[in-house]
């Protein structure tokens, strides 16, 4: 009699422990259910937020449920990304991050509240963010070589904003390769930064071309080159870094989609896959390219390949550049 009962009973934790398994993914088979909300890390204006709202409109229609854009910048994108990676992974909470949060706050902040590759379910790259570098157009400076030469006649006069980690980076990068003291002034977003750069507060910047472009196509700001090794399809007519006269100077900023740890595969497959729908649309694909956006995507298994790799290419760009954890 005491086998028959340990038996039923046996059967009976097995039975319990396999409903209990079910229910994931009973729940992630309906998904989604309710509005999502996708977090944004930088301020309404700046280039992640822009692509993040074309993202959104077209995740809606994909997915049958509205997207609910919450914007919560500052701390170096790291209030938002703890935000999410402390979220329910339900599938309702998502993040269109950069590399901001995921390869460079680790090595610009003493204390990262949360795991980069642990705290965080990868599911699809979205693209690049290319980064230009633009000067308020009353001043003098038509090259990047005539900066640089005003740098090195005037130590610590020149100034140059940031409103993300990129922006940081490059700006120290630049005074490093050339040898430059040059005045950092950070804020906490691109929208700002640009402002003061347009107002002529601050002389230079390295900004994402959805934030930017516009405002050089208007004349409010001049363009002297672009952040990367290479010329930008985007703007082909800008100079490399390198051909600017500033040798290994590599800078680029990557966008790409995550949810907290532990999200069902069946939700990260999902959304994937609407993803993926989305930048291989050639209507949807050119209106992120008229925003500066070179869009692009793939598993999430490679997303998390590329995103441990990054990490560790931030991590030698930020040490490199001899930039001081705060």
């Amino acid at each position: 009699m005491n086998l028959q009962r340990h038996a039923r009973a046996a059967a009976a934790a097995l039975t319990a422990l396999a409903a209990a398994w079910a229910i994931p993914a009973a729940q992630a088979a309906g998904y989604p259910e309710k509005p999502i909300s996708l977090i944004v890390p930088f301020p309404a204006g700046s280039g992640t937020d822009a692509v993040g709202r074309i993202f959104a409109n077209e995740l809606s229609q994909r997915l049958g449920q509205q997207i609910v854009v919450e914007n919560k910048p500052g701390a170096n994108a790291t209030i938002a990304a703890n935000y999410v990676a402390r979220a329910k992974p339900d599938g309702y909470t998502l993040f269109v991050t950069t590399n901001t949060s995921h390869s460079a706050a680790p090595f610009l902040m003493k204390n990262v509240p949360y795991d980069p590759v642990k705290d965080f379910t990868p599911i699809a790259r979205g693209g690049n963010l290319p980064f230009i570098l633009v000067v308020n157009p009353k001043l003098p400076y038509k090259t990047v070589a005539e900066l640089i030469a005003a740098a090195k006649a005037k130590p610590g006069k020149i100034t140059y904003a940031s409103g993300n980690s990129t922006g940081i980076v490059a700006g120290a990068t630049l005074a490093r390769r050339a040898g430059v003291d040059i005045l950092h002034v950070p804020y906490k977003g691109t929208p700002q930064a640009v402002t003061d750069v347009i107002g002529g507060q601050v002389d230079f910047m390295f900004t994402d071309l959805a934030s930017g472009l516009p405002f050089v196509q208007s004349g409010q700001l001049r363009a002297l080159a672009v952040s990367t090794a290479n010329r930008s399809a985007i703007v082909p007519d800008l100079p490399s870094m390198k051909e600017a006269g500033v040798a290994d100077f590599d800078l680029n900023s990557w966008n790409g989609f995550f949810g907290p740890a532990g999200l069902p595969p069946e939700v990260v497959t999902r959304v994937n896959t609407a993803i993926n729908q989305i930048v291989t649309d050639p209507a949807i694909k050119k209106k992120l390219a008229d925003l500066g956006f070179d869009a692009f995507s793939g598993t999430p298994q490679d997303f998390g390949t590329f995103v441990a790799g990054e990490r560790d290419l931030w991590g030698k760009l930020i040490r490199d550049a001899d930039i001081q954890p705060q």
